[in-house]
């Protein structure tokens, strides 16, 4: 099984113990994750399988959407609500208006400072164990893309929105800059992820799922096959001489009615349709294999 299992991450798991679940499914020590996940957040958490681990760069800029609820009136020192409360929570009513007020700086290409208690590395250290030794951290602020931000709607002194955003976005950094907009400090309360580059809310298997899948020998069924992975290359179907060669990394010809003279990438597929290789453009309609499955 070489591919992707689109996994629905349960709250209070990391992404990592979801990993850790993956390979004792799976029988594999070859599982990794496109992109971590809070542990407190719940949703879209790819996991790429076997060789399929190898295609893993090519999602390192994959775009996420989330649904958020936020809190307003109070803040903690993780930014959501499994951190630590700094000072007194105060009553706050959060309006439609004041939200599209507040949200209309933080649409468009912005800096956003991640969160002190983060995976973020200073001097080679994740920022959070810094943290928890009380050591000052301060982290420079990044360029993030908020594609779209849209407001779901208000209750008292909480709301709802969906976000849509470049990767390296942290939704907690979100929710504190709402908080310090409105004078009166916010947490992320809970947060969804609907959407990680190609993969969505509804393909996901919980864990429990797939762990039937398995004891039943059906795994299989709930797996996206690695040649039906990054859609946007095109994909060549090459004879058994040509595979051959490209496993020897040597260049290879696709057809210039299939594949666009454009195309940066290929995907080489088997006369199976197993994936193969990923092709770089070389020359027109030649390409190198940069990777060889």
């Amino acid at each position: 099984m070489d591919g992707v299992f689109v996994i629905d991450k349960p709250s209070g798991w990391t992404s990592h113990d979801v990993v850790g679940k993956m390979r004792r499914i799976a029988n594999t020590r070859r599982v990794g994750h496109l992109g971590t996940l809070d542990p407190m957040a719940t949703g879209v958490l790819p996991l790429v399988v076997n060789r399929a681990t190898r295609l893993s760069q090519f999602y390192a800029k994959s775009e996420k959407v989330y649904d958020a609820v936020i809190r307003f009136g109070a803040q903690t020192d993780t930014y959501d609500i499994q951190g630590k409360m700094l000072g007194e929570e105060v009553p706050y009513t959060v309006t439609p208006e004041q939200m599209e007020h507040m949200m209309a700086p933080l649409r468009g290409k912005i800096q956003q400072k991640p969160p002190p208690i983060s995976a973020k590395k200073i001097g080679g250290t994740p920022a959070y164990k810094l943290a928890r030794k009380n050591i000052p951290v301060d982290l420079a602020p990044v360029e993030v893309t908020i594609h779209s931000m849209e407001l779901i709607g208000c209750d008292g002194p909480e709301a709802r929105i969906k976000v849509h955003c470049s990767a390296g976005t942290y939704l907690r950094s979100i929710a504190h800059e709402l908080g310090l907009a409105a004078g009166c400090g916010a947490y992320l309360k809970s947060l969804v992820r609907l959407v990680s580059g190609d993969f969505t809310i509804d393909q996901a298997h919980t864990i429990e799922a797939l762990a039937k899948l398995a004891a039943e020998g059906r795994l299989e069924e709930a797996i996206v096959p690695a040649a039906r992975l990054l859609p946007e290359f095109p994909a060549e179907v090459v004879d058994e001489i040509t595979a051959g060669q490209i496993r020897q990394g040597r260049d290879f010809r696709t057809s210039p009615f299939r594949v666009r003279k454009d195309a940066r990438y290929v995907k080489a597929l088997t006369q199976d349709g197993a994936l193969l290789a990923i092709g770089e453009a070389k020359l027109p309609n030649v390409y190198h294999p940069i990777m060889v499955l």
